[in-house]
């Protein structure tokens, strides 16, 4: 009698095995990649400093003037129009460097 229970464990976790297989290469071939992906974008938009040029994800580019918490100000065109964006709306930074 215990030998036809072990054999049924033995059965279950044999039949499991390949759904864990399947969610282990998942987690490693699309979850973890994201993860680090959203977490470089996160210390690219905290790493914004003022003087930087930025572009948007909606393609507007400029100058960052001014910086709060969680938005930012940014001039942008020849006349010098100055717009406020969220910090989650950058999708480049160019950092200009001192010369």
């Amino acid at each position: 009698m215990y030998f036809m229970e072990a054999a049924g464990t033995v059965g279950l976790v044999g039949s499991m095995l390949p759904f864990l297989l399947v969610l282990v290469v998942m987690y490693f071939l699309i979850i973890r990649p994201q993860k680090k992906k959203d977490k470089q974008m996160q210390d690219m938009r905290s790493s914004v400093e003022i003087g930087d040029s930025i572009t948007t994800i909606g393609g507007i580019v400029g100058i960052v003037v001014s910086i709060k918490e969680d938005t930012l100000v940014v001039e942008t065109g020849t006349d010098r129009s100055k717009i406020r964006f969220k910090r989650w709306a950058i999708s480049e930074v160019n950092k200009l460097s001192a010369e």
